[in-house]
């Protein structure tokens, strides 16, 4: 490392408390999957059966839902894998990548049915509404067992928060497909089948937006949003001794963990693993950042870090 150590000639490692290990959900994952390969088999017929696009439509959407949940679980299990010498932090990012992956998918799967949609808007071909409508309502009930399995874990962990967020916005689609049918089946107006893909598709990309932008982010080594980073800058300057602070980098190493590396200028020396310690428990409590690594360098010399400019990574 770069620049003077404290008295004992090293950085501490800190914030190695992992008490907040990941849940395992993989008997939700399967579940999940089991539970929508059967319901896509069976909406698929359906819709060829009955014409409907709003349902083959749907079938195409939870398809990749199939995909999405399989990503995930694959990440998850990824993400538990020890540190090797060439991936010192494990596998744990293969959780940014399934994210950023369901995301992109499911928005090219909705381009798809929105083309489609249009295309047929003009010239609706006929639809058997009651096929439609039973087919649709027994999707509800899937997407929706669905979704609760994953309910408790997607606040803190992105890749669990795609795979809520894709079958929370299926609860919602087969629902708008059920009142497209019995609308169609009340008033003979086939156009609202295309009409009902279309309006499902700007749900569906209105809810992602927001999942893409989080995990290109985490993709790309950006501050979690959750983090306030002028706020950590503040917490290390107000650490008695303290008198600067450079090379602060926050990122996340997967969708649960945060990682943060800096250097603090202690003139006064080493200020002793208690007190490191210490500072490791705040960041965690205060930020979530669970992985913390600070270099102390002591000022005694006319040599500046080369990493002390902010614009210097």
């Amino acid at each position: 490392m770069i620049g003077r150590m404290g008295d004992d000639h090293r950085a501490p490692a800190l914030g190695h408390d992992h008490s907040h290990a990941r849940l395992d959900y993989g008997r939700a994952f399967a579940v999940g999957i089991t539970l929508n390969l059967v319901y896509v088999a069976g909406e698929a017929v359906a819709g060829v059966l009955s014409g409907s696009l709003a349902l083959i439509a749907d079938a195409g959407h939870n398809l990749g839902d199939v995909l999405s949940l399989s990503l995930a679980w694959g990440a998850a299990i990824l993400s538990r894998r020890r540190p090797s010498d060439r991936f010192t932090y494990g596998l744990r990012s293969s959780s940014i990548l399934a994210a950023l992956a369901n995301a992109i998918i499911l928005l090219v799967v909705t381009g798809g049915i929105a083309w489609e949609a249009v295309r047929r808007i003009s010239h609706p071909p006929p639809v058997a509404s009651a096929i439609v409508i039973w087919v649709a309502a027994a999707g509800i009930l899937v997407n929706g067992v669905t979704a609760l399995l994953f309910a408790s874990g997607h606040p803190r962990d992105l890749n669990l928060r795609s795979a809520f967020v894709h079958m929370a916005a299926d609860t919602l689609v087969t629902a708008a497909v059920v009142a497209a049918g019995v609308a169609i089946w009340l008033t003979g107006w086939l156009w609202l089948d295309p009409a009902t893909s279309l309006f499902v598709s700007a749900v569906i990309v209105i809810g992602t937006w927001g999942l893409v932008k989080s995990a290109l982010g985490l993709a790309l080594n950006a501050v979690p949003e959750s983090v306030d980073t002028a706020a950590v800058r503040a917490l290390l300057l107000d650490i008695p001794g303290v008198i600067g602070l450079h090379d602060l980098h926050i990122w996340g190493m997967s969708t649960t963990e945060t990682a943060l590396t800096c250097h603090l200028v202690i003139p006064g020396g080493h200020p002793g693993d208690a007190m490191l310690n210490g500072i490791a428990q705040q960041l965690h409590h205060r930020f979530g950042i669970h992985h913390a690594t600070i270099q102390i360098e002591l000022a005694d010399t006319d040599e500046v870090c080369v990493l002390t400019p902010e614009h210097v990574v």
